[in-house]
């Protein structure tokens, strides 16, 4: 018996930093799984204090979909990590033993996972090593697993760089050349679960050669889905190279929990992503913008691991620049035209800008209103900012703003019509508010032009 209270039963599992046995809780009469840490002779502190870690920050998300931890004991110097039994498989187990998942099931098992790393960023946390081992199924449900490795934002470790962690296969880019985790990382990591669910084969094959797939992961373009898959398009969003123009995980878990219900996805497939990132990272391009084509003219590409940490950086920087100037996207019947206000945008001197047309403000719009709908849930604050110093006002500041989208957990858009000849914009959205309640409104906002800038002028 194990602290007075825990009776082993048997084993139910192996893995690097222990081993899994079930027991039973003898003081409240339930199932356990208890994870023995330290088993191999010779272990040192690092694992006693990622069993720790794993512990505290577990602990600290109250989520049906995150495997729960209840306790962290010392039986004669060996610790055990108590944690709640779920009477399943992984996913990596259900993919080997059924074959590759259908994509409505995919996506419902994988929205269930993103709904838990929603919680987990919420608290500062990043995961670090989501993988198809480490989501655990019961019945149609998923739970995440093992927080071993995964950091919160006030852990001082999250900063340095130059060491990589996680899982080989379903690192992003940027960790895999040695900087820090995000939960952009998260995002990508899912990403590549989210490949191997519906494949059946991880993104990248590790086997032996470590460095090699290393290389790959920051250097090739990502593994894409045959066009016509219904997760064709969600994967392109979720796996692009650069992290800033991957989607935020709440839109990722809108989307998936869309297809899961048999809709169509929302996002088109698109060709593998260019590394320079020149949009707001809200909607995927739908092709490359001038200043992307003129920078990869130059040659701008990662060309060693080494260097490929310093450039992810360089393009962040400069991706936050372009995004501050809320550029409209690309489209098709534009590829040879940028913004009117562009500085970059090549216009000879003294000429003046081609004109804008009825159909790229239309686009702008579309794209402003989306981004506002993305972000309102995830980062209220910044949403708030996107309305004009009288609306907030209106709205009764901050406080007041977030009487109602305080009680919102996710809003879906359904639906944007913008007409930009008055800046009004009409859109259908579906709520689901944090007590589980669902509705879906109609809403038709004023906007107003600030320099390039477009913000939220009223509610019409």
């Amino acid at each position: 018996m194990i602290a007075g209270r825990y009776t082993l039963e048997r084993e139910i599992g192996r893995g690097g930093s222990g081993t899994v046995h079930l027991a039973h809780d003898e003081v409240l009469g339930r199932q356990v799984a208890i994870k023995r840490i330290g088993l191999i002779p010779g272990s040192d502190s690092v694992e006693l204090e990622r069993a720790e870690r794993e512990a505290r920050l577990a602990a600290a998300l109250n989520h049906p979909h995150v495997v729960s931890v209840f306790d962290l004991v010392d039986e004669q110097d060996v610790r055990w990590l108590v944690m709640e039994y779920v009477d399943g498989q992984t996913l990596s187990e259900r993919v080997r033993t059924t074959g590759p998942l259908e994509a409505t099931e995919a996506a419902a098992l994988l929205a269930q996972t993103a709904d838990a790393l929603v919680e987990a960023h919420a608290h500062g946390i990043v995961h670090r090593d989501v993988k198809p081992s480490n989501i655990m199924l019961a019945g149609a449900g998923a739970k995440l697993n093992d927080f071993g490795i995964a950091r919160s934002a006030d852990d001082p470790s999250l900063t340095q760089t130059g060491l990589v962690t996680g899982s080989p296969a379903y690192l992003a880019p940027e960790v895999a050349s040695g900087s820090s985790a995000t939960p952009a990382s998260d995002v990508w990591s899912l990403g590549a679960t989210l490949y191997h669910a519906v494949t059946g084969r991880p993104p990248y094959e590790v086997g032996d050669n470590l460095i090699g797939a290393l290389y790959k992961i920051v250097h090739e373009d990502p593994p894409r889905l045959p066009e016509d898959h219904p997760l064709a398009g969600l994967l392109s969003v979720m796996m692009h190279r650069e992290p800033d123009a991957r989607w935020p995980m709440p839109r990722v878990r809108d989307e998936l929990a869309r297809i899961a219900r048999g809709q169509r996805s929302t996002v088109v497939a698109t060709a593998a992503a260019p590394p320079v990132r020149e949009h707001t990272g809200v909607l995927p391009p739908a092709q490359p913008t001038p200043v992307a084509r003129e920078r990869r003219g130059r040659g701008l590409r990662w060309a060693v691991i080494a260097a490929a940490a310093v450039l992810a950086v360089a393009a962040v920087v400069a991706a936050y620049v372009l995004a501050g100037r809320q550029a409209p996207e690309a489209s098709p019947d534009r590829d040879t035209r940028s913004p009117a206000t562009s500085e970059t945008s090549g216009t000879p001197e003294g000429e003046s800008p081609p004109p804008v047309t009825a159909e790229e403000v239309r686009q702008q719009m579309d794209t402003f209103i989306t981004s506002y709908l993305s972000t309102v849930t995830s980062n209220p604050r910044a949403a708030f900012d996107q309305l004009t110093p009288e609306f907030q006002e209106r709205s009764g500041g901050f406080d007041g703003y977030m009487n109602w989208w305080g009680k919102v957990r996710s809003a879906t858009l359904a639906e944007v019509r913008s007409d930009p000849s008055d800046l009004t914009v009409g859109y259908t959205v579906d709520y689901v508010m944090t007590s589980g309640e669902r509705s879906t409104q109609r809403v038709r906002l004023q906007l107003e032009r600030l320099d390039d800038r477009l913000l939220i002028a009223g509610e019409g």
